[in-house]
């Protein structure tokens, strides 16, 4: 499998990876008709200008991407050293293969060794998301609280989402 920065020509690529993950219950907040190509180039530009953006290629066929990793920075001054907007996904069929683990280590591996400028990761989950939330603490991720009622579910039913964060051990604060 081969793990590379993406660039503006996987656009493509990157709504297909979404709208799929999109389709299935919990992938990821948004729904299929929210993934358009105006919004995966501007998280992907944006990415691309202040942050990073990590993808996973099919191992049998390079052209279709299985797994993205994005954060960029929000553009306030306060918060310039904070990445931001983080979300991973990872297509249902390569799901339970440490994908997404090991997209989250070379994405926080990047920031560590090459960017100074990023002292905090900052990403939120669903409550029901255990594995998600378990996997993000085994990363170096703490819990930095709760915001009630924030996800509205299919069944109209509401549920907390979970703001972690985790802090570049390299950065000087």
């Amino acid at each position: 499998m081969r793990y590379r920065t993406a660039d503006m020509d996987d656009l493509g690529r990157l709504v297909t990876l979404y709208n799929v993950v999109a389709g299935i219950e919990g992938g990821i907040a948004r729904i299929q008709s929210e993934i358009t190509d105006a919004y995966v180039s501007d998280f992907l530009q944006q990415s691309l200008d202040t942050g990073l953006i990590i993808v996973a290629e099919n191992p049998d066929n390079a052209e279709e991407l299985i797994a993205s990793i994005h954060g960029y920075k929000k553009g306030i001054k306060v918060f310039d050293h904070v990445l931001s907007n983080v979300t991973i996904v990872v297509h249902p069929e390569f799901r339970e293969r440490k994908i997404g683990r090991t997209i989250l280590t070379i994405f926080l591996e990047e920031i560590a060794h090459n960017r100074m400028d990023i002292g905090k990761v900052e990403l939120i989950t669903r409550e029901s998301n255990r594995k998600a939330i378990a996997l993000y603490q085994s990363m170096g991720f703490k819990v930095e609280g709760r915001m009630e009622m924030r996800i509205k579910t299919p069944l109209n039913t509401y549920e907390a989402d979970i703001p972690m964060g985790w802090q570049n051990p390299n950065y000087e604060f």
